[in-house]
């Protein structure tokens, strides 16, 4: 009930004549915090208690009256309890809304207010208290004229023929072989996690690639590739592996446990021939315009790492200053979101689906860290948009559907059904927001070409769950693609 007369306050206080005489005190509470301590004068409550009772007049049905005709003192008697919660929640409502309007308070959140604990008195003053979480206060840095270097964003023979393959790994097909596991190749396993000497999880038939690198999202196999080359059906390998330390399970951050892989099967992949019949699977005419298709995917895939680049050069010089502290509950409460909006942004840019959950896995393993920097950054980009009045208009959504529509294959109207489905909609106008805040600075920037470093061939398999539990679940959502790679389907 709390949340509900909190969040109506901001915008279905009624209008009233003049504003209640309110005594309102702040203080500082910390990072980002305040304590808020509000009394409504007894005159104000009378004002809105009669308010209350002409309008229970106008419609109450009371046995041997007419309607707007029944004596204020039995409506008083009669309807006492449905009185006192319709005047404490007009004077919440009224009193939150006025607050809101006269302090310069910018809650983030709302407000933590135990309703239930609360009573409206017949007599005297109301008085409650409560805190609440606030933007952190700073002042924007000189953002105009920043020097950029800008990498050069047209992609090698050599990287276009490794594009093309991870392309048609998510189209191969898999098949089960009797040799011994190799590079490149996929194993089915049944998995126990072990701690002290007890077993604390096990989960089966789950696959990977056989790759240097297998992430989970809150620990590392380093040399996974060397652990399973030479493996067949039947065989079994152990791991020790060390939890990371940012993992939501305390207890276990750093702890070592050891993992045993039963290996059920071996799989192979076969990659699909780039044919007249693939290139129109594709909707390409033929295999020239399957090339252009590689090279403008993997064009918008350097062209965000440019911006990622750019962009990260930006916040570095604008973020120099920004000493000031965020609470931890704060940080760990954006962290779904930032990775919601880091995962959006890369599924704009066209990377696989496999290169989107390496990603994930990482950032979850730093969420913390990584998170508390992009708050910091939302902060200071979204008070640039404010200043410089930036918005994001509903034509930059539908134009950015239309984007992501034409990079997928997927219609404009289950991406969208999609998006509103997860919450995403909102991530996508924050990112919009910041983004074209971000090109506002760079307009004004000077930039300096310089050669790009070549991209790194990826190595590293993903597991889509934590060894520890306790997280939440991939943000791939394997329904937005019915070309899902075999990977995705064994999770």
């Amino acid at each position: 009930m709390s949340s509900e007369v909190a969040s109506q306050a901001v915008v279905e206080g009624e209008d009233t004549d003049s504003r209640m005489a309110l005594k309102v005190e702040i203080k500082e509470m910390g990072a980002c915090r305040k304590h808020v301590s509000v009394t409504v004068p007894e005159a104000d409550i009378r004002t809105i208690r009669n308010e209350a009772l002409g309008e229970l007049a106008l419609k109450a049905e009371v046995p041997g009256f007419r309607v707007g005709k029944v004596p204020i003192a039995l409506l008083e008697k009669r309807f006492k309890k449905e009185i006192t919660a319709d005047i404490k929640q007009k004077v919440l409502m009224a009193s939150l809304e006025q607050l809101s309007d006269e302090s310069k308070i910018e809650p983030i959140n709302e407000p933590r207010i135990d309703v239930e604990s609360l009573d409206i008195p017949d007599f005297g003053d109301f008085h409650y208290e409560f805190e609440v979480e606030v933007r952190p206060e700073f002042d924007l840095p000189d953002y105009t004229g920043i020097a950029i270097n800008r990498s050069i964003a047209e992609p090698t023979v050599e990287e276009m023929d490794e594009y093309q393959e991870q392309f048609l790994d998510s189209y191969s097909e898999r098949v089960n072989v009797e040799e011994p596991a190799a590079a490149g190749d996929y194993v089915i396993c049944d998995m126990k996690f072990v701690h002290n000497d007890k077993t604390f999880r096990e989960i089966g038939e789950q696959s990977f690639r056989v790759m240097s690198q297998l992430d989970f999202p809150d620990a590392v196999v380093n040399d996974f590739d060397k652990l399973m080359v030479g493996a067949k059906a039947g065989d079994t390998r152990t791991a020790n592996i060390q939890i990371s330390l940012q993992s939501p399970i305390v207890e276990m951050r750093g702890e070592i446990v050891v993992a045993t892989f039963e290996i059920t099967e071996v799989q192979q992949s076969r990659r699909p021939v780039v044919d007249k019949e693939f290139c129109e699977r594709l909707g390409a005419e033929g295999e020239e315009e399957f090339h252009n298709m590689l090279r403008s995917s993997m064009t918008r895939q350097f062209e965000y790492q440019q911006r990622q680049e750019t962009r990260r050069q930006v916040l570095d010089k604008i973020m120099a200053s920004a000493d000031w502290d965020l609470p931890e509950s704060l940080v760990r409460q954006q962290t779904e979101n930032a990775l919601r909006r880091e995962m959006l942004e890369m599924s704009q840019a066209g990377f696989t689906r496999e290169q989107i959950m390496a990603r994930e896995n990482k950032i979850r393993q730093d969420a913390l860290a990584t998170t508390t920097q992009a708050l910091k950054e939302h902060f200071v980009l979204d008070k640039i948009a404010t200043v410089e009045q930036i918005e994001c208009e509903d034509s930059d959504i539908e134009r950015e559907m239309l984007t992501m529509s034409f990079q997928s294959g997927e219609p404009v109207r289950r991406i969208r059904a999609r998006l509103a489905k997860s919450g995403m909609i909102e991530n996508l106008q924050a990112q919009l927001r910041e983004r074209k805040a971000v090109d506002f600075i760079l307009e004004r920037a000077t930039f300096v070409d310089v050669p790009r470093e070549r991209q790194k061939k990826q190595d590293q398999a993903s597991a889509r769950f934590a060894i520890c539990g306790n997280m939440n679940s991939s943000l791939i959502d394997d329904s937005s693609s019915a070309t899902a790679s075999a990977d995705d389907e064994s999770a």
